[in-house]
C-alpha cells in the first residue's frame, strides 16, 4: 500500500509560488538508525534502521522528490537508497552545508532530500534561513523536516515524525 504525502504537506507545496522561491521545497533528515554506536564512516544501518528508509521512501515516493542528497557515509546513503531506487535518481554526495545550499537555490524548481547528520541537519537548516534552533537527541532518527522558501521572510518550516 502506498503511503500518501500528508496532506498539510501538500498544501504548503501546493499554495506557494514557485517561480519566486530558490526551490519549490527541501525534505532534510537524519540518517536511519544505525548498527553500531560508533561514528565511524563505514557503520552500517540497523533492521530497524533499513526498515525507516523503506518508510521514508513509502512517505515520499509521491511528494515530487527530484534530487537527494547524501553525505558519503554508508547508514547516509544507505537511508537515501529505497527513494532513489525507486524514483531511478542519483544520490548526489555533498560535505559541505554551504555549498550544498548554493547548489539548491540555483534550481529552482527543485523538491530535495537531504539525508545528513545529528550535528549537519540543524546547520542545514539554519542555513536555509529557519531561524529556529534545532537540536536533535542522539537516539533520535524520527525526524522529517519540511522547509519551504518563501519570496520574502523566513521559510516555512515543518517538523515531523516518520
Amino acid at each position: 500500500m502506498r503511503t500518501k504525502i500528508p496532506v498539510g504537506v501538500a498544501l504548503v507545496l501546493a499554495l506557494l509560488p514557485a517561480a519566486a522561491l530558490a526551490q519549490k521545497a527541501v525534505f532534510v533528515v537524519r540518517h536511519a538508525e544505525k548498527a553500531a554506536e560508533a561514528s565511524d564512516r563505514d557503520v552500517p544501518l540497523s533492521d530497524e534502521g533499513e526498515a525507516r528508509a523503506r518508510r521514508l521512501e513509502s512517505l515520499l515516493r509521491d511528494a515530487g522528490v527530484t534530487s537527494i542528497c547524501s553525505t558519503d557515509t554508508v547508514r547516509t546513503r544507505a537511508t537515501a537508497e529505497p527513494l532513489a531506487h525507486d524514483l531511478k535518481a542519483t544520490v548526489r554526495i555533498y560535505s559541505d552545508v554551504a555549498a550544498l545550499v548554493g547548489e539548491m537555490r540555483r534550481e529552482p524548481e527543485a523538491v530535495v532530500l537531504v539525508i545528513g547528520h545529528s550535528n549537519t541537519v540543524p546547520a542545514l537548516i539554519a542555513a536555509l534561513g529557519v531561524r529556529q534552533k534545532i537540536e536533535i537527541g542522539d537516539k533520535e532518527y524520527d525526524n522529517l523536516f519540511l522547509v519551504v522558501p518563501r519570496p520574502s521572510g523566513e521559510p516555512v518550516f515543518l517538523r515531523m515524525k516518520y
